[in-house]
């Protein structure tokens, strides 16, 4: 993980808590100390030196994410750098679009804009009725939500989602309970959260009934 910012410290501490060694870089003394005991390992050295990523063997590893985002320079001078070491997996934060298609250009497998996702992300909570929301392509969405009122003390078969809303319920959460799968016989009860997949304007017209 190179780049310890807000970004790049996250990435870097959740790949730690799935069970990744993680090696991160960063140029900045204080931010390696911030998580010498939090990941595998730390390392301070700039990036953008083609030599400097040799001596800390970045051409070993088979992820690497470029976590810079302020200096767009040291982003694509870093990105570039691990692409001609023949990084097989190259992820790259990028700040604006054009960002993104030099990040592309140089080396970058997976070109990623936090910020943009974010925004988006937030947009659609905003409006009420929707608790999360995870668009899975440019039509398609996965939506989680409280039950409806009128949908109360019925099964889903009874109701006949899919039919009368064009979304399928993936799974349910009952009142003080945890997740599970949902069936036809599943009885909706109130209080029950639902996450229900489908188009993304049907899915969040549903997230919005009352």
């Amino acid at each position: 993980m190179i780049g310890l910012g807000r970004f790049g410290g996250a990435v870097a501490t959740e790949l730690v808590k799935l069970g990744f060694e993680v090696l991160g870089v960063d140029g900045d003394a204080a931010a390696v100390q911030e998580y010498a005991d939090t990941l595998t390992h730390v390392m301070q050295a700039d990036t953008t030196n083609d030599e400097a990523l040799r001596q800390i063997g970045a051409a070993e590893f088979k992820y690497a994410v470029v976590g810079i985002g302020t200096d767009i320079e040291a982003s694509i001078l870093t990105t570039a750098a691990l692409g001609d070491l023949g990084v097989q997996n190259l992820w790259a934060k990028a700040v604006t679009q054009a960002h993104g298609r030099i990040l592309e250009r140089v080396g970058a497998h997976h070109v990623i804009f936090p910020e943009h996702e974010m925004g988006e992300r937030v947009a659609h909570l905003v409006g009420g009725g929707i608790i999360d929301w995870f668009q899975l392509d440019e039509q398609f969405a996965m939506v989680e939500t409280v039950t409806p009122t009128e949908m109360i003390g019925r099964s889903l078969a009874d109701i006949g989602i899919r039919a009368r809303y064009g979304v399928t319920v993936v799974c349910i959460k009952p009142l003080g309970s945890g997740f599970t799968y949902a069936t036809a016989e599943t009885v909706i009860r109130e209080g029950d959260v639902l996450v229900v997949a489908g188009a993304t304007d049907k899915a969040e017209a549903f997230a919005h009934l009352d």
